[in-house]
C-alpha cells in the first residue's frame, strides 16, 4: 500500500489509462469512426429528401417516398454495422473465398440469358438481382468481397508480391474476372472501382509500384478500346474535355452539375431551395447528390463534407497502423479506401474533374446496397480498432 501511495501521479495515470482501455476494449478511433458514420448517414437522409421530393412527386409518389426507403436502409445498415463490429475480423480470412464465389455467382446471374425475372434490365443495364422489394446490387457486394479476398491473399503471398508473375498475376486473374462480369452489365465505373480497390490493397501489402505502372501502360489501350467501342462512353470522354461542345446533349449532365455547384456561392441557396432538382439535374438523389449539396449548402457545406471524409480517411488509416497483424493492416487500408476514395471520386465526377459516370457518395447517396456495404466496412474497421486497442492496453505498443 505504501508503494502504491508513493507511486508518481504520471505513472498512476498511465496505469489507469491502460487498465481502462483494457476493460473497455477500445480506444477513441472506433467511436470516432462511428460518430463520423452517423453524421454522414444523418446528413445523407436529410439531403436525399431535399433532392428526391420533387422527383417523387413528378412520378406520382409521395414526396417522402425515397427518403423513407433510405431511412429504412439506414436502420438496416446500423444493424449490419453492429453485427460486423462484434465479429472477429480474423474470421474473414476463412470467409474470403466463399464470399467471393458467392458474389461471382450473383454477377453471372445478372448477365445470363433467361434470368430477366430476377435480374431485369433497367435503364439499359442489368445491375440488380432479386424479387420485389428484396433486391441487391451485386457490384456493390463485389467491392467489399474483393477487398477482403485481396487482403487475405496478400498476406498469404506476401513474400511473392514483389514478383509480377508469381505475386501480382493471380490477383489480376480474379480481379479481371469480377470486373469483366460487372462490365457486361454494363457498369464501367464499378468495374474500375473493383480494380482500383484491389490494387490499393496489394500496394499497401508491399507490391511494387513499377508493376502497376507497367500494367497501366498495357491496360490503358485496352480500356480505351473498350470505351471507344461504346458510343455513349466515348461521348462522355469528349464531354469531359470540352463540356461546352454539346451543352444540350451529352454534356448536359455535367453542365447542370456545374451550374448547381456554382450557383450555391459561399453559403448556398438554403436547404430545400435548390433549383436544379426541378427536372434539370438527372439522378439528383444519387449520382449527383454532391451537386445538390453544393447548391443548397454552398462552399461552406462542401468544405465540411470534404473535411468529414478526410477525417474518416485519417481515422481509418490510423486504425490500420495500429492493427495487431498484417491482415488487419491491409484490410483496414482497403476498407477505408472503399469509403473515402469512392467519396472523393464522387465529388470529382460532379465537379467535372473526372468523366461523368455513375458513382454513389458513401452513406449519403440513395441506395440500400451501397449503405449496407459501407456499414459492413465500418463495422469491420471498428473490430480491428478494438483488437489494436486491446493489444496496446496489454503492453503490445511501446
Amino acid at each position: 500500500m505504501a508503494r502504491s501511495a508513493a507511486m508518481p501521479a504520471s505513472v498512476k495515470r498511465a496505469s489507469w489509462g491502460a487498465a481502462s482501455r483494457s476493460r473497455l476494449g477500445t480506444g477513441w478511433e472506433g467511436p470516432a469512426l462511428l460518430l463520423l458514420t452517423i453524421a454522414l448517414l444523418s446528413a445523407g437522409i436529410v439531403m436525399v429528401y431535399s433532392a428526391s421530393a420533387v422527383m417523387a412527386q413528378a412520378q406520382g409518389l409521395p414526396d417522402y417516398y425515397f427518403v423513407i426507403r433510405q431511412a429504412l436502409g439506414g436502420a438496416m445498415a446500423l444493424v449490419v454495422l453492429a453485427v460486423c463490429a462484434q465479429v472477429d475480423y480474423r474470421r474473414l480470412r476463412l470467409w474470403a473465398w466463399p464470399a467471393l464465389i458467392g458474389v461471382i455467382v450473383l454477377l453471372v446471374l445478372t448477365v445470363m440469358p433467361g434470368t430477366h425475372a430476377i435480374a431485369p434490365r433497367i435503364n439499359g443495364a442489368r445491375r440488380w438481382i432479386g424479387y420485389g422489394p428484396l433486391q441487391v446490387q451485386p457490384a456493390e457486394l463485389a467491392k467489399l468481397a474483393i477487398v477482403v479476398w485481396t487482403a487475405m491473399m496478400a498476406v498469404k503471398k506476401q513474400d511473392k508480391l514483389p514478383s509480377l508473375s508469381r505475386g501480382l498475376a493471380p490477383f489480376l486473374v480474379v480481379w479481371g474476372l469480377v470486373a469483366g462480369l460487372i462490365l457486361l452489365q454494363p457498369n464501367l465505373s464499378s468495374a474500375l472501382l473493383v480494380l482500383l480497390m484491389g490494387s490499393l490493397v496489394v500496394f499497401a501489402a508491399g507490391a511494387r509500384i513499377g508493376h502497376f505502372i507497367a500494367l497501366a501502360m498495357v491496360g490503358g489501350p485496352l480500356l480505351w478500346n473498350r470505351v471507344e467501342s461504346v458510343a455513349y462512353r466515348m461521348k462522355r470522354i469528349t464531354a469531359f474535355f470540352n463540356p461546352s461542345q454539346d451543352p444540350a446533349g451529352i454534356s448536359y449532365q455535367i453542365n447542370q452539375s456545374l451550374i448547381a455547384i456554382g450557383s450555391g456561392g459561399f453559403m448556398g441557396r438554403g436547404f430545400g431551395r435548390g433549383l436544379q432538382k426541378f427536372g434539370y439535374l438527372p439522378e439528383p438523389h444519387n449520382d449527383f447528390l454532391f451537386s445538390i449539396i453544393g447548391e443548397e449548402l454552398g462552399f461552406l457545406g462542401v468544405v465540411v463534407l470534404v473535411l468529414v471524409f478526410s477525417l474518416f480517411a485519417l481515422v481509418g488509416y490510423r486504425i490500420a497502423k495500429q492493427a495487431p497483424d498484417l491482415f488487419g493492416f491491409v484490410l483496414a487500408v482497403g476498407l477505408t479506401n472503399l469509403i473515402a476514395v469512392q467519396g472523393f471520386l464522387h465529388m470529382a465526377v460532379d465537379m467535372a474533374l473526372l468523366p461523368t459516370t455513375g458513382m454513389t457518395l458513401p452513406f449519403m447517396s440513395y441506395g440500400r446496397s451501397s449503405l449496407l456495404v459501407s456499414a459492413a466496412a465500418v463495422g469491420v474497421l471498428m473490430n480491428i480498432a478494438r483488437a489494436g486497442s486491446k493489444q496496446a492496453a496489454s503492453g503490445g505498443v511501446a
